[in-house]
């Protein structure tokens, strides 16, 4: 199994660095976690989006969901590079390549139809059909489960100020597990029980005063070793400050005291199961 992050910025783009957008790869499944502002040009850089077997969407905040659009849009257009297949563009049971499975919180659905009637194209109707074309969508609910691949994967209801959930991914390869955006609640420790990878925000230098809903790296550190993680890679940052980061790195390491990583865009992961080597 491997992670590679695409993006790892707490709201909007910033400094060449998209918004949260991870990739975690299988020898059989590739699944995109979150599609943030800049995550659809990360993609362009190591797959195309008709090689992603599942989308899952943590919560519907612009900086974690707002490129779906863009990257639906893709999917769509190659359908426009052949000039054979334009009489066929109304007809969306021959799109040359199936759906991509898109999982979004409950109620998801109707605001990405949203999002998409806000940039029609009245000459290629097809290309405002991302969320009937392009994708799959499926929404789930805290507490479900499904496969995608070698991959089962597990939803958990964490605390932000709209409902998100982590993601639990599990394969014969290795875990990994993904918070979203949450403050700290003893939730996250089952999100996060003995995987191999613990992939969690650390927005904040300090604990939260506000109800937004943001973790620091030092709570970040807290939940990896309640859970047994065996790594931790923090991300979701404000700035690329190189300073302002090892500090963050250090608060973590004060409670975890296994292998601690600052996520940046291009780098990539490992994530093996003990007595296992897949790298």
């Amino acid at each position: 199994m491997r992670l590679t992050v695409l993006g790892c910025r707490q709201g909007m783009p910033a400094d060449g660095q998209a918004s949260s957008s991870y990739l975690v790869s299988t020898t059989s499944a590739r699944i995109l976690l979150d599609c943030g502002p800049g995550a659809a040009t990360a993609l362009s850089s190591v797959a195309h989006p008709s090689d992603l077997d599942a989308i899952i969407i943590s919560h519907l905040h612009a900086d974690h969901c707002y490129d779906l659009l863009t990257v639906g849009k893709t999917l769509l257009s190659g359908r426009l590079r052949d000039p054979a297949n334009l009489p066929t563009l109304p007809d969306a049971a021959r799109v040359e390549w199936p759906p991509v499975p898109l999982y979004v919180p409950k109620g998801g659905r109707a605001r990405l139809d949203i999002l998409a009637s806000a940039f029609p194209v009245p000459s290629f109707p097809m290309l405002d059909r991302s969320f009937d074309v392009a994708f799959d969508v499926r929404e789930y609910e805290p507490g479900d489960t499904f496969t995608v691949g070698d991959c089962e994967i597990s939803m958990h209801a964490l605390n932000h100020s709209l409902p998100n959930c982590g993601t639990r991914i599990e394969s014969p390869e290795g875990s990994l597990a993904f918070t979203g955006d949450t403050a700290y609640t003893p939730d996250l420790v089952p999100l996060a029980q003995g995987v191999d990878l613990f992939l969690s925000e650390a927005t904040l230098e300090l604990p939260e005063v506000t109800s937004h809903g943001h973790l620091c790296a030092a709570e970040a550190g807290r939940a990896a070793a309640d859970a047994g993680a065996r790594q931790l890679v923090l991300t979701h940052f404000i700035t690329a400050d190189e300073t302002w980061l090892k500090a963050r790195k250090a608060d973590a390491e004060r409670s975890f005291h296994g292998p601690v990583h600052l996520a940046a865009p291009g780098r990539t992961y490992e994530i093996s199961s003990p007595g296992r080597d897949y790298r």
